[in-house]
């Protein structure tokens, strides 16, 4: 019998390439978000529109499947987290709850909750030399925003429907997912994106020259949504229900990151260091709990998934520029 499986915020990044990958997998879809995808065509079986802030679009949405795969959330980078806290704390809560009780109400019987390494306290990310983060590291908790806490509430959430109803709840934290087929301008876009957007401009224009947000020296990893993909069906394929990493392990600076896109373009960059948002000073995946429990981690390496993503966002740059000519 084929398992009939809702990925909400499937107009989204991650969640369109989740459902293209379910597909292939032989999953029957049904994709449900505020919008269809931006760039490229849903590969789902049906795509609904909805707002999953409602209760009754969460018991629409849950409706007939076996699985819940829950992407839907008010997020963009740290442009946007750092700014809009009572809008994300509002909305995320509203669509996490809903969805998840309304889910349990439909007799799921699998449901995978997308959270982030933004539930890690700041304490633990105050130097850009950071120890990478193990799972229990979110506790005593301190999350930098809004948008932290939200994740780390709705985690203790499910962990609770798990222990008391007829569910089986996974948690997976995401440690800065970037690719192709993303949102790369407007304000809602990651620094990957961002910075490819930033560099095919310098190319294009001839001016070499690229601002970042703080001194460049704060710390990331970086892992290709491929990687992502391949990992959350099989979290939610597995009967592990404590939260887990997601993530690469290969800690860059943002200097460094920019560094390897402009090789990625065929240029060299100068850089310029400008006030902005910048997070926490340093952040790291430790990816031993999902080495144990997958017996698989990330492995497309950074070079390749940021060729991949420079390539596509130069040809959206492209496009934008003889749209306006």
């Amino acid at each position: 019998m084929t398992t009939r499986v809702l990925v909400t915020g499937a107009g989204g990044f991650i969640g369109h390439h989740l459902v293209t990958y379910l597909k292939k997998l032989g999953y029957w879809v049904r994709g449900v978000d505020l919008k269809e995808p931006e760039f490229t065509k849903t590969d789902a079986d049906e795509f609904e529109i909805l707002d999953l802030r409602r209760w009754d679009a969460c018991l629409q949405a849950t409706r007939n499947v076996d699985q819940v795969y829950a992407l839907a959330a008010d997020m963009g980078g740290m442009g946007f987290i750092s700014k809009f806290h009572a809008q994300i704390l509002h909305n995320n809560t509203l669509i996490n709850f809903h969805t998840l009780d309304a889910a349990r109400l439909n007799g799921v019987k699998r449901y995978l909750y997308t959270s982030s390494a933004c539930v890690y306290p700041e304490y633990k990310q105050t130097e850009a030399a950071v120890t990478p983060l193990k799972e229990e590291d979110a506790y005593p908790a301190q999350p930098q925003d809004a948008y932290g806490w939200e994740k780390l509430v709705t985690e203790r959430l499910c962990l609770r429907y798990n222990e008391e109803y007829d569910i089986q709840t996974h948690i997976v934290r995401f440690h800065n997912i970037f690719g192709e087929n993303g949102t790369w301008e407007g304000g809602r876009e990651k620094a990957p994106a961002a910075l490819c957007r930033k560099i095919a401009k310098a190319k294009l224009s001839g001016n070499h020259n690229i601002d970042i947000w703080g001194d460049g020296l704060q710390t990331r990893s970086f892992c290709h949504v491929d990687d992502c993909t391949f990992g959350i069906q099989k979290l939610m394929e597995s009967d592990f229900t404590d939260p887990v990493n997601l993530g690469q392990d290969r800690m860059v600076t943002i200097n460094e990151l920019a560094d390897i896109i402009a090789r990625a373009a065929g240029i060299e960059v100068g850089k310029t260091h400008i006030e902005g948002p910048q997070g926490v000073r340093g952040r790291n995946s430790d990816n031993t709990l999902l080495k144990n429990t997958l017996k698989w981690e990330p492995e497309i390496s950074l070079e390749a998934g940021l060729k991949r993503t420079y390539d596509w966002i130069e040809a959206q740059v492209v496009k934008s520029q003889g749209d306006l000519a």
